[in-house]
C-alpha cells in the first residue's frame, strides 16, 4: 500500500475531513510521505501525482474521484487555464466531469510545487443523487484536446451546487467584467434550479492592492444579491487569463427539492460584535449554518467592533494570522463549535522567503486550531490587499 502523503511539517494534519454531506480535500499536491514533491517543476506529473494523493485522501471517507463535485486548482505555471483544465480532464473518465475552477497563483508554499488541488465530494452522487449539469463553452483552439467531451460549467448534486470561476475579458472595464461574470453565474444557476441567493460561499481574485481598488467591484458584486448574502473571500491576484481578465469570481450554492420545487434552505446566522464589518454596506454575512455545516466568510485582521476597515498589526504576519483566527473561533463559537471542528481550511497569506514561510505558518495555525490541522489550503502570495493586511482565511466545519 502506498504510505500516505503529508504536508512538510511535523505537526500532525488531516488529509480529509467531512461536513454534513461533503467531504473536503485542502490543498493535495504531488507530496510523498516525507512532504517532498516527487516530480519538482513538472506540471503534468504533479497534476498526476496530486490526483493520487486526492484519490488516497478521499478514501479515507470512503469517497472516489468519481465522487468530487468540484476542484479548484491553484497553478504556478504560465499558462492558459485551458491548459490546466483539459490535463485535469483526463484524469475524469466519468460524465459530466466535475467543476474545474482555476487560478494561476505565480507562488506556492512548497519547494519544486506547480500545483494545488481543493476538492469538494459528495459520496455516490451519480448513482444515489438526483443531479442535474450546465456545460460551459469551450475555446475553439482546445476543442480537439477534449474531443467530444463536454466541460462542466455548473454542477448540481442533490442539494449541492458548484459552478465554476469564470472571466470576462472583453466585457469592459473591471466594474463591467464584475458584472458580467455575475450575470454567467445567475444564467448557470437558473439552469440548475437556483439562483444566486441559494449561495452558500462566493470567492475572487481581483487585480488590485488598495481600497480604491476594491471597493467598486466589491459594489458591482454586491447589487447581485439581496441581504443576507452568501460569506465571502475577495483577495487579490498577480496574474490571470485570458489576457485583458482583470476578476475572477466562483460561488458554491445549496437547494432543497421539496416534491416537484425547488426551494431555499434556511440558514443559520451569526455574526458576533466583536467580528468587523466592511467599512461599505454590504449583503455578505460572516457565517451561516445549513445542513450540520457552517460556512465562514473570509475573516481578515479588521479592527474589531467596528466597520472602519482599518487593520491591526499593520504588517505583522504572525500577530494578524492570530487575530484573524480568534475571530474564526468567535464565529463558530456562536454554533457551539471552534477550529478544531474545521474539515476545511483556506490561507491566502503573504510570503516572501518560500517553503521556510510557509512551514512557520503551519505552525502558526496549529497553535491556533489547537489540535490537528484541518485539511488546508495554503496559497502564498506576494501580496495581499495591501502592505497593512498580511492574511485572509476562510472555512467549512462541521455544524
Amino acid at each position: 500500500m502506498q504510505p500516505l502523503w503529508r504536508l512538510p511539517t511535523t505537526r500532525t494534519h488531516q488529509l480529509a475531513g467531512s461536513a454534513g454531506p461533503l467531504t473536503f480535500v485542502g490543498g493535495a499536491a504531488d507530496l510523498d510521505a516525507h512532504g517532498k514533491i516527487r516530480s519538482p517543476d513538472n506540471l503534468p506529473a504533479q497534476i498526476a501525482g496530486a490526483l493520487e494523493n486526492v484519490s488516497q485522501a478521499l478514501a479515507g471517507e470512503n469517497c472516489t474521484l468519481d465522487d468530487v463535485v468540484r476542484l479548484k486548482a491553484y497553478y504556478s505555471e504560465d499558462l492558459e487555464d485551458w491548459a490546466v483544465i483539459t490535463a485535469l480532464a483526463d484524469h475524469f473518465s466519468a460524465d459530466p466531469m466535475p467543476v474545474f475552477s482555476t487560478v494561476p497563483e505565480p507562488l506556492q508554499p512548497f519547494a519544486g510545487q506547480l500545483v494545488q488541488l481543493q476538492v469538494i465530494a459528495q459520496r455516490n452522487w451519480r448513482t444515489q443523487l438526483k443531479f442535474i449539469s450546465v456545460e460551459r463553452p469551450v475555446p475553439e483552439e482546445w476543442q480537439a484536446k477534449l474531443g467530444s467531451r463536454k466541460v462542466t460549467g455548473g454542477l448540481r448534486a442533490g442539494e449541492f451546487i458548484a459552478v465554476a470561476n469564470r472571466t470576462a475579458a472583453g466585457a469592459g472595464d473591471a466594474v463591467a467584467q464584475s458584472h458580467a461574470v455575475m450575470e454567467l453565474h445567475e444564467q448557470t444557476l437558473s439552469a440548475l434550479g437556483a439562483g444566486l441567493q441559494d449561495s452558500v460561499k462566493m470567492e475572487g481574485h481581483f487585480f488590485g492592492t488598495t481600497r480604491e481598488d476594491w471597493a467598486p467591484l466589491a459594489l458591482a458584486r454586491a447589487s447581485h444579491f439581496a441581504e443576507p448574502g452568501p460569506p465571502a473571500t475577495v483577495v487579490p491576484c498577480q496574474r490571470l487569463y485570458p489576457e485583458g481578465a482583470v476578476t475572477k469570481i466562483d460561488v458554491m450554492a445549496m437547494r432543497q427539492k421539496r416534491l416537484s420545487y425547488d426551494k431555499y434552505i434556511p440558514r443559520t446566522d451569526i455574526w458576533p460584535d466583536r467580528v468587523w464589518d466592511w467599512p461599505l454596506n454590504l449583503p455578505y454575512r460572516q457565517a451561516i449554518g445549513l445542513r450540520d455545516m457552517i460556512w465562514l466568510g473570509g475573516q481578515v485582521p479588521s479592527e474589531p467592533f467596528a466597520n472602519s476597515g482599518n487593520r491591526m498589526m499593520a504588517g505583522q504576519l504572525e500577530g494578524q494570522t492570530r487575530l484573524t483566527m480568534s475571530y474564526i473561533e468567535d464565529l463558530l463559537r456562536g454554533f457551539g463549535r471552534s477550529p478544531s471542528d474545521l474539515k476545511l481550511m483556506v490561507c491566502y497569506f503573504t510570503c516572501s522567503d518560500g517553503e521556510a514561510g510557509a512551514v512557520r505558518m503551519l505552525d502558526l495555525l496549529a497553535d491556533c486550531v489547537g489540535g490537528p490541522l484541518p485539511p488546508l489550503t495554503l496559497v502564498p502570495k506576494s501580496m495581499m490587499h495591501s502592505v497593512e493586511n498580511t492574511v485572509e482565511i476562510w472555512g467549512v466545519a462541521q455544524g
